[in-house]
């Protein structure tokens, strides 16, 4: 299912991208759906953020709870979805996580009532709670609360999605060691005796946690289309803080040497990093020299994917516009 997505985290209330329902019905206005924060913390009542976001700071086994009121700008009842989001700040930008995608902070966070049914030109106040674990790690997490409304299926397996959703900034203090943290420093190719392709990546626990490490690689041609993998990390490595060592992956197809880029992603619990880096494997029995890792080179945003998805929705949108136009200019009465 093809689903296109508003990222609009509210100041206040947002407005959500034009929610299209099935053809046939009353399309909603672009900003049906609101939300807000109606709670604002007594020693945060001067700042700004605070009245538009959830900002706060929190010591490990603390629960506070947050009020936000939903409301419906539209002419029709609206089933509205409420649920938190992971979200992230990249190049300068609070970035929400597609979907329902999650992290650590959502686990955290539980709304009272995760659907809500809100008459036309009302509005619905809900309680968000925050419960911090006893273990949890200092630092900073981001979330959204998020308010939803889906569309009908428009056929061809499209749905439209329309949400808007207050930004969580969440500061969690306390004597707890840092939260888990791990970098992958390089990647080497090889070939064993029996001319299996191996790919090792030195791993540093740079975090404040102890690792259990599990994942599974990916490669891509090049100077071709071939796709291989994805192949499973050797299980069983965990890593004391400060502690290095290398995953192994092995490549259980007959690949050429190369060279190929990889994509590798490392999980231990909630804890996700996804490297990448270029490899050639040795012509015969051996191993090469280190490369660097770095981010990715498949980023988590494909944009020409994303671009490519715009498109197809517009082109949709306007077939359906033409057609109701045809209709009104040939006399016809839609049902």
């Amino acid at each position: 299912m093809l689903v296109a997505t508003a990222f609009a985290v509210a100041a206040g209330t947002a407005s959500a991208t034009s929610l299209v329902s099935d053809p046939v019905q009353r399309p909603n206005p672009p900003d049906a759906v609101g939300i807000r924060l109606v709670d604002v913390p007594a020693d945060l009542v001067k700042d700004p953020r605070a009245r538009q976001y959830i900002v706060d700071s929190l010591r490990p086994g603390v629960t506070v709870k947050r009020r936000i009121e939903v409301s419906n700008k539209s002419d029709d009842s609206l089933h509205v979805a409420v649920y938190p989001g992971a979200a992230d700040i990249r190049r300068g930008s609070f970035v929400g996580a597609a979907g329902s995608t999650g992290n650590e902070l959502t686990s955290w966070v539980k709304p009272r009532q995760l659907s809500l049914d809100i008459p036309a030109h009302s509005r619905v106040r809900d309680t968000v709670t925050i419960a911090i674990p006893e273990d949890a790690a200092p630092g900073e997490r981001y979330g959204v609360v998020w308010a939803q409304v889906s569309g009908r299926d428009l056929g061809s397996g499209i749905t439209l999605v329309s949400r808007t959703g207050i930004r969580l900034y969440l500061a969690v203090g306390g004597d707890n060691p840092p939260r888990a943290r791990f970098t992958v420093d390089n990647m080497t190719a090889e070939r064993d005796a029996s001319g299996r392709a191996v790919v090792h990546a030195k791993v540093h626990n740079t975090g404040g946690r102890a690792l259990d490490l599990t994942g599974t690689m990916k490669m891509t041609q090049v100077s071709g289309s071939i796709n291989a993998g994805p192949y499973p990390v050797d299980s069983g490595k965990s890593l004391a803080p400060g502690q290095s060592a290398s995953v192994n992956v092995i490549v259980t197809d007959q690949v050429t040497d190369g060279p190929w880029d990889v994509s590798l992603k490392l999980k231990s619990g909630l804890l996700e990093v996804t490297q990448g880096a270029r490899i050639t494997f040795p012509k015969g029995p051996g191993m090469t020299e280190a490369v660097l890792s770095g981010r990715d080179r498949q980023s988590p945003l494909n944009w020409s994917l994303i671009s490519a998805a715009a498109g197809l929705v517009l082109l949709i949108l306007g077939t359906l516009a033409m057609i109701r136009s045809h209709r009104r200019g040939a006399g016809g009465n839609e049902p």
